[in-house]
């Protein structure tokens, strides 16, 4: 399966917002703090851009205003195309003035996250990380260490948004596992998730033989990460996935400009 990533920064987000949809619009308008309005419009824009490379569709403001991402009950990004729902999975995570965009042609459980390497408290590996994740940090080394809680927590990030659940699930029981904890390694590297239905640390189901096993019929995501420019990235998907493919996306034509205006 493939799985398209594309990232934008705010400098790439026009300055006039007529690429928003009408619902789009109202919504934005509706926000009262300017750091929200920011990270949401470059949300939105990451997406619509992300969303016309892999649709097809021309990269001009019209175009750009049929394209609505509306937020499912559970918080989950939507697509419509044209007010109709688009055969596509997205998910979408921002940090630091950088969005990024995950797209999946088919309706997937599929989540992704940005995460910065920044230093984490052992209070914090206590309290929000499984016990074979606090294992694993155990043994990394100094200079490894944020960077592998990092990788941890953007896995479990996006998890939660696969799960449709986010932070209102248990992170313990999210459990992350990479495949490899290189951090000097080019590219993408696998990771798997494993998903122990939402029970709390140390409850068990009947007939587990062991504290943490996993429930038959409990999830389990496969996925990619990669640290690059002191970001983690990572990307999780059920069933398992390629590695992303970067999109290249053409330039955009405002409506000024566009024949279609």
């Amino acid at each position: 399966m493939n799985a398209y990533w594309l990232e934008q920064t705010e400098a790439d987000v026009p300055e006039e917002n007529d690429w928003l949809s009408a619902n789009e619009a109202v919504c934005l308008n509706g926000m009262r703090f300017p750091k929200r309005r920011t990270d949401w419009r470059l949300g939105r824009w990451t997406a619509k851009r992300a969303l016309s490379a892999t649709l097809d569709v021309p990269t001009h403001t019209q175009a750009f205003k049929k394209i609505e991402i509306r937020a499912a009950v559970s918080g989950a990004p939507e697509v419509f195309f044209d007010n109709q729902p688009a055969a596509v999975t997205i998910s979408l995570s921002h940090r630091a003035g950088i969005a990024a965009c995950a797209v999946v042609m088919s309706g997937v459980k599929m989540g992704c996250d940005l995460e910065m390497v920044e230093p984490r408290s052992d209070a914090f590996v206590v309290d929000y990380f499984a016990l074979e994740e606090q294992a694993l940090i155990a043994h990394a080394s100094a200079a490894d260490r944020p960077r592998l809680l990092a990788l941890l927590w953007s896995g479990k990030e996006s998890a939660l948004k696969a799960l449709h659940e986010g932070l209102r699930l248990d992170t313990r029981s999210v459990i992350v596992i990479p495949c490899a904890t290189s951090f000097d390694l080019q590219g993408w590297s696998q990771l798997r998730v494993r998903y122990t239905g939402g029970r709390s640390a140390g409850e068990r189901y009947p007939g587990e033989r062991y504290p943490g096993d996993r429930y038959p019929g409990d999830p389990v995501f496969h996925g990619w990460w990669q640290h690059a420019n002191g970001m983690v990235r990572t990307l999780v998907v059920a069933p398992p996935p390629d590695p992303p493919v970067r999109l290249r996306i053409s330039v955009y034509v405002p409506d000024a400009a566009s024949p279609c205006a």
